[in-house]
């Protein structure tokens, strides 16, 4: 590539990322803004398409205000684009009146970026960088940036973020009007059915979350790891998207689709964990060794893909309810784990070295289901020593005291909105 390609690439792009558009300020916006004034190399991490490039956007409407700054590595201009190039890069950049600060997006396309970033740092400039693949920070980035970087994870939009997307601007106060809160609980089912990704709710058009399924699968793990049998890949992700909450074993998933060992469903399922579409959850277990020995739960990133994307005969609303319980935590950065022995508690959440909360998540919590509901509860609660415990449903609300323990019972839509 030469200097007048780069320079090409470089404008169109960001004549694109100038050009004003109304959006949703991000939750993650606060906590970005308040780097600027380190050194660091700032990385934000997600899932394709759940906003990371608007958010650089407004990192840079709130505190730069650069006209030519910014570079998408996911451009097929750039397909031949290598480390050898950064240098032609910043020359370009130079050339067009940028110095000191830059913004480059998708940059786990480019191979070996962490030794170019490496020496452009030294020279004192800003970075904020943008990537698809939780392991674009490979062990070069531990030898290379050791120290020299700050990494954040993006998620598609929280409840609130979803509200202020359909100009929805609540107060505390709006919790107790009839009105509001019916608005509100009517947003949440949408929220609940559509979740959260940013382009989905925009277009409101399927494809564009089964186009972003088939780019993770094909750009993110099939190409970047090179795999040739893109069948039982496939058939793994809609297995696991169709399942989402229910355990599974290693062997079992070996099994029932048929592949090889287990190694390679354990490396198929960190691939996906790697490009943020799927989490999984590890039973807790005060002996580590046999905590990774124990079954495994999984997670989709977002609603929308357990919808449109797995194979489902029925709407089976009470993981989907857990599903956001989930990702909701995982955005919050708590550390998750389930519980179970004689009954089952969905979440713990662990702070150092201690289990600080117990959460069940029942969609419908009536006199069918309420005995094993808290029974799975209290068990966590009791073994765990916490004074109480939270039940999250669709709708119910109320506050238990049972064997002098507090659980409160909770709608998702209030939880999410604390």
């Amino acid at each position: 590539m030469n200097t007048n390609q780069l320079k090409e690439v470089i404008t169109s792009q960001n004549e694109e990322f100038l050009k004003p558009q109304k959006y949703v300020k991000r939750e993650l916006l606060q906590k970005v803004n308040s780097y600027k004034d380190l050194p660091h190399i700032i990385i934000l991490k997600g899932i394709r398409r759940c906003g990371k490039s608007i958010l650089l956007k407004q990192i840079n409407e709130e505190n730069y205000d650069l006209k030519k700054a910014y570079i998408n590595f996911d451009d097929e201009r750039l397909l031949s684009f290598n480390i050898s190039y950064f240098d032609k890069l910043y020359e370009t950049f130079v050339s067009l009146g940028e110095t000191k600060t830059f913004f480059f997006d998708e940059i786990q396309n480019v191979e070996e970026w962490e030794r170019a970033i490496r020496r452009l740092y030294d020279k004192k400039i800003k970075f904020y960088i943008t990537g698809s693949n939780a392991s674009m920070l490979g062990k070069e980035l531990g030898t290379k940036l050791t120290g020299r970087y700050i990494q954040l994870e993006l998620y598609p939009f929280s409840f609130k973020e979803y509200l202020i997307f359909y100009e929805l601007n609540l107060k505390k106060e709006d919790f107790f009007l009839t009105e509001k809160k019916a608005k509100i609980k009517n947003y949440f089912e949408k929220y609940f059915s559509e979740g959260g990704m940013p382009e989905y709710l925009l277009y409101e058009k399927k494809e564009i979350i089964q186009q972003t399924y088939e780019d993770i699968l094909i750009k993110d793990i099939l190409v970047r790891y090179k795999i040739e049998n893109d069948k039982q890949l496939r058939n793994l992700t809609k297995y696991l998207l169709s399942n989402t909450g229910k355990l599974f074993s290693y062997n079992k998933l070996k099994n029932i689709l048929g592949m090889g060992s287990i190694n390679t469903v354990i490396k198929y399922i960190s691939y996906l964990e790697d490009s943020y579409l799927m989490f999984e959850l590890e039973k807790y277990d005060y002996s580590y060794k046999k905590q990774i020995q124990q079954n495994k739960k999984i997670y989709a990133i977002d609603n929308s893909f357990i919808n449109i994307v797995s194979f489902e005969t029925t709407q089976n609303k009470g993981r989907k309810l857990e599903n956001t319980v989930f990702i909701e935590l995982k955005r919050r950065g708590k550390e998750v784990y389930y519980h179970r022995e004689k009954h089952e508690c969905d979440f713990l959440v662990r702070e150092g070295l201690k289990i600080v909360e117990a959460i069940q998540v029942c969609y419908d919590f009536n006199e069918e289901n309420e005995d094993r509901e808290i029974k799975g509860l209290l068990e966590a609660i009791t073994k765990h020593k916490l004074k109480e415990g939270l039940l999250l449903t669709y709708d119910e609300e109320k506050e238990l005291i049972v064997e002098n323990k507090k659980i409160t019972v909770m709608p998702v839509w209030k939880w999410l909105l604390q």
